[in-house]
């Protein structure tokens, strides 16, 4: 069976640096900080006090009162970017073959912000259960592409990724999968995250996984830094719409880039941290390769996992030195979340967008908030630091794992 080809049409993007993708493309050009004070919630007793929240987002831009409280955060993002995807793809939604349009949307969590606020309520009442008939389906993480797809009529396959931090990149391969093997000829897919709340803040702080750097929230978010201290805790969506190279064409749409191939596998080594020798990350960008049907030489780009933690960002460097050899020191290695923080399982979409309009745009963003060369990171490695680096890219990775050691690679080439 001949496999179809795969391509990205469309885009969207609500990010902490940018809410909307000439925004996010802007923030990401500059090297721009999304980290801030909290605003959502009193952090005075809070180990962190900072996180990448949504600047300027107001529900009622895009819905009404009502609307706006059916929806978690988590689905309200979900539905803003995903509609500035499909606006930026020109697909015509009164043609379109509306059966053969899926939506595979990613989330690591879900709605969080609901589930604890009915605790909450619940706790500090007298024990009847009162509950807003809204909260399951506010909730569950599922919701989002549902909603999607009641929006716009969209009757293919219809469902939601869970894997942690690598959710919206294994949401990536399977609608890419389903492309390829003739299953539908277009497909919504991304992913969207709001875990910026109390429960959100105080659980990865009780697991010692947040930066602390509260006198300076804005440089917090230090990949490869021998200083980094953990991750910053980031919200938002981000939307790509995935298209039969052939249905494309034929409706003259414009083409940011192929899906080359996608690659995943497992660490099976520990809840929370990665392998320390990256075993489990040399295996998923093999994987990758083999699938795109590439040689290591062919990627120029590479956006990292790269979160600033202390064991992650040595063990992907080591893989990446693994599986590239000699070319690794040829490769663009950077880390978009030192800008956007870890938006968990919205991850891989922005990030996927980001090495997209890298070689868009034939510019790798940087690894902004570098200062102190860490001895455990191969100096010849070039991280991108603090400024961005013109450079025509062809082919670029990009990296998202997840708690309990999933992983996720997907590849991108420049058509033409």
């Amino acid at each position: 069976m001949q496999l179809k080809r795969v391509v990205v049409t469309g885009m969207g993007a609500l990010t902490p640096i940018g809410n909307n993708l000439e925004a996010y493309w802007e923030g990401l050009r500059t090297g721009k900080s999304g980290s801030a004070p909290i605003t959502y919630f009193d952090t005075e007793k809070f180990k962190t006090k900072f996180a990448c929240e949504l600047k300027g987002y107001d529900p009622s831009d895009f819905f009404d009162r009502k609307e706006a409280r059916k929806l978690d955060r988590f689905a309200q993002y979900a539905l803003v970017s995903s509609d500035e995807a499909i606006a930026d793809s020109g697909i015509d939604l009164d043609v379109v073959d509306k059966f053969r349009v899926g939506v595979i949307w990613g989330a690591g969590i879900g709605g969080l912000e609901t589930f604890q606020n009915e605790v909450i309520n619940y706790a500090e009442g007298d024990g009847t259960p009162r509950f807003n008939p809204f909260f399951i389906p506010k909730m569950i993480a599922d919701i989002a592409p549902g909603n999607i797809s009641i929006k716009h009529g969209f009757m293919g396959p219809n469902y939601t990724t869970v894997s942690a931090c690598a959710s919206s990149a294994n949401a990536m391969i399977d609608a890419l999968n389903y492309i390829r093997l003739g299953h539908c000829d277009v497909i919504v897919t991304g992913g969207s995250e709001a875990a910026v709340t109390i429960a959100g803040m105080g659980g990865f702080n009780a697991m010692h996984a947040l930066s602390t750097r509260n006198e300076s929230p804005e440089t917090a978010s230090r990949p490869f830094d021998a200083t980094r201290d953990g991750f910053v805790l980031g919200e938002g969506g981000g939307a790509l719409i995935l298209e039969e190279y052939e249905h494309a064409k034929a409706r003259g749409a414009k083409i940011y880039a192929e899906v080359l191939g996608g690659g995943l596998s497992s660490d099976a080594h520990h809840m929370t941290a990665p392998h320390p020798e990256g075993i489990g990350v040399i295996k998923v960008m093999e994987n990758c390769l083999e699938n795109a049907g590439l040689k290591p030489e062919d990627v120029d780009a590479i956006n990292t996992h790269g979160t600033s933690t202390p064991l992650g960002d040595v063990a992907e460097l080591k893989a990446i030195s693994k599986v590239f050899g000699e070319h690794a020191k040829e490769i663009n290695i950077n880390s978009t979340k030192s800008m956007t923080g870890h938006l968990l399982g919205a991850a891989g979409a922005i990030e996927a967008i980001a090495s997209i309009l890298a070689m868009e745009h034939s510019l790798v963003p940087p690894t902004i908030n570098h200062s102190v060369v860490d001895e455990k990171i191969d100096p010849s490695l070039n991280l991108t630091l603090n400024k961005a680096q013109k450079r025509e890219v062809k082919v670029a990775m990009s990296n998202t794992f997840g708690f309990g050691g999933h992983n996720a690679c997907v590849l991108f080439k420049k058509l033409g």
